[in-house]
Formats: C-alpha cells, structure tokens, sequence
C-alpha cells in the first residue's frame, strides 16, 4: 500500500492510500481520483517525504516517532455522508451487478418491475443509457474500495 498526497487544480489537498503506483496512474487515468471538496478531476501528486523504518540500534526506551497528516473534518464528514448514502442505496435498492444497463433499460421501457437497482456499468452503458433518457447516477467510490 502506498499513500500519496495530493492536490486538485484548485489548491485544495488530501490524501489517499492505493495498492501501488500503478493503481494510482490507472485510477487517474479513468478520473476516478476526485478532490473530496471540489469534484475536480484534475490531481497532482505532491512532494512526500518517504518513509524510514527506524534503526534497529535504537534504544528500547525511546518512544517511537509518528507522524501523520492533519485531519481534515469536511473531508471525513463527507466520506461518512458517502458511505451513508452507499449504505442506503443497498439497502433501498436490487443489485443487478453487469446487467445495470440492460435492467435500467427494462425498467425504463416498461418491460420490468419499476424499483431501485444497482451494480456494474461501463463509462460508454452509462452515457447511453443517458443519451436515450434514463436518469442514472454513479455511486461515489470510498477510500476503502480499490485501494
């Protein structure tokens, strides 16, 4: 696991923790790293410092050293609003998995059960379904998923 900072175009900083490099280059590359304050898609690594492991010759005594980056309130309360929303779209809601698309469409033409559904869609199903007029919206991705 790595953790970078970053920051959006705006200024606004934050963290988040990923599998390795390329996870972070894959997940930019798909504009699914977000600025939590702005929505802005456009995010900068920031100049970290890396981490040492302390000295095996350090003295047992000594308390050991930990450093961590400020919490950001706005940040947190938004990713609990997120998990909230998550939670309640579950709850709400038939998971379809990789048939979201064709199930939205079914749903939208009449030829199913009107409800909630959610699951699996790719960028191109997701902007059809909105070009022929079917509302849809993506659940937001939290830190603990893909990373």
């Amino acid at each position: 696991m790595i953790r970078y900072d970053l920051m959006c175009d705006r200024g606004h900083p934050f963290d988040s923790w990923f599998r390795d490099s390329a996870t972070y280059d894959k997940q930019a590359k798909r504009r699914l790293v977000v600025c939590p304050v702005c929505d802005s898609h456009k995010i900068t690594k920031q100049l970290m410092a890396p981490g040492i492991p302390a000295k095996a010759n350090r003295k047992p005594d000594e308390p050991a050293r930990v450093f961590t980056a400020p919490v950001d309130q706005r940040q947190q309360m938004l990713i609990k609003m997120m998990r909230e929303l998550r939670k309640q779209v579950e709850k709400n809601a038939d998971y379809v998995g990789d048939q979201f698309a064709e199930e939205a469409r079914r749903i939208h033409y009449k030829e199913a059960e009107q409800r909630g559904i959610y699951g699996e869609a790719t960028r191109e199903d997701a902007e059809a379904l909105v070009e022929e007029g079917i509302e849809v919206h993506p659940l937001p991705v939290l830190p603990e998923e893909g990373n």
